[in-house]
């Protein structure tokens, strides 16, 4: 089951971050990061017994976040 050399693409150039990482960006503890990955409200891939964040779905959260404040 191959992907299209495009997707293939695409997917290398997604930069992924660990939990650790996502709640620096955010300023925010880890456990908030867990809970909005618990909830579906921040897409992440587990791997192995942990999780990692594409990097465009933190930018996306905040951007809608940052739009139900305003």
């Amino acid at each position: 089951m191959a992907g299209s050399p495009q997707s293939e693409g695409r997917l290398s150039e997604v930069k992924f971050l660990t939990v650790a990482e996502v709640a620096t960006l955010m300023r925010v503890s880890k456990m908030t990061v867990y809970r909005l990955v618990h909830s579906g409200e921040l897409t992440a891939v587990r791997v192995g017994r942990s999780f990692r964040v594409p990097e465009h779905a933190v930018h996306e959260y905040l951007r809608g976040a940052f739009q139900e404040s305003a």
